[in-house]
C-alpha cells in the first residue's frame, strides 16, 4: 500500500510538471498508473490532497537538507539565533547542494518545473513558487547576510540588495540548468560566480 501511494505522488507531480496542475486530471493519474479512480481515491481524497502532499513532502526535504547542512531550517523571526551563527562556508556548501538537487533530482526538479509552469493560472502556485524560488530565498539570504555584516563577515552594504546579486545568478542558471547540453556546466558557473561573491564582498580580516 504504501508502495501505491508513493507511486501516485511521483506519478502525479510528474503530470503537474509536464502538463500543469490544472490540466492533469485524477483519472490522467490514474490511467499513467494503470489503476482506477477508486483505487487512488483509497489512498487519497481529491487531486488537492495529492498536491497538498506534495508540498508537505518537499517542505520536509528542505528542512532535512538545511538540518543537513547546519544552516537555518525556519525563518529569521522563528528562530534568530541559527542565522547568527551560520557561516559563509555552511551556506556556500548548502547552495551548490540546492543547486544539484534542484535541477538533478526527479522530485525536486519536477516540483520546480510545476511552480514555474502553473505560477500564472492558479494563485495558491503562484504564492508558492514566490515562497519557493524567488522572494523566500532572497529573503532567506537577505537575514544571512545582515548578520554575517552584523559579525564583520561581509562588507557594510544594503543585505537585500547584495541577496539579490547572489541569488540571480543561482535563478538564471536553474533555468539554463534545464537546456543546457552539458548540465555541469551550469554548476561550474554557479561555483565561479560565488567564489568572486566572495571575494568582493567578504570584509578585510583584522
Amino acid at each position: 500500500m504504501a508502495d501505491t501511494k508513493e507511486n501516485i505522488l511521483h506519478t502525479a507531480l510528474r503530470l503537474f510538471a509536464r502538463d500543469g496542475y490544472e490540466a492533469a486530471s485524477v483519472s490522467d493519474i490514474a490511467g499513467e498508473l494503470g489503476i482506477t479512480k477508486g483505487a487512488l481515491y483509497r489512498h487519497y481524497k481529491n487531486k488537492q490532497d495529492i498536491f497538498d502532499s506534495i508540498v508537505q513532502r518537499m517542505y520536509k526535504i528542505d528542512a532535512e537538507r538545511a538540518k543537513k547542512f547546519e544552516v537555518p531550517e525556519e525563518t529569521f523571526d522563528r528562530s534568530p539565533a541559527a542565522y547568527r551563527i551560520t557561516d559563509m562556508d555552511k551556506v556556500t556548501a548548502f547552495i551548490e547542494a540546492q543547486f544539484d538537487f534542484l535541477t538533478e533530482d526527479e522530485f525536486a526538479s519536477n516540483f520546480r518545473k510545476m511552480l514555474i509552469l502553473e505560477q500564472y493560472r492558479n494563485r495558491e502556485i503562484a504564492e508558492l513558487y514566490q515562497l519557493c524560488l524567488v522572494s523566500g530565498p532572497v529573503s532567506y539570504i537577505e537575514d544571512l547576510f545582515r548578520e554575517m555584516m552584523e559579525r564583520g563577515i561581509w562588507n557594510k552594504s544594503d543585505p537585500k540588495q547584495l541577496a539579490l546579486e547572489f541569488y540571480a545568478p543561482f535563478y538564471l542558471l536553474l533555468s539554463f540548468s534545464d537546456t543546457a547540453p552539458d548540465k555541469k556546466e551550469a554548476a561550474k558557473l554557479l561555483k565561479t560566480h560565488i567564489e568572486h561573491f566572495i571575494e568582493k564582498n567578504s570584509a578585510p580580516r583584522k
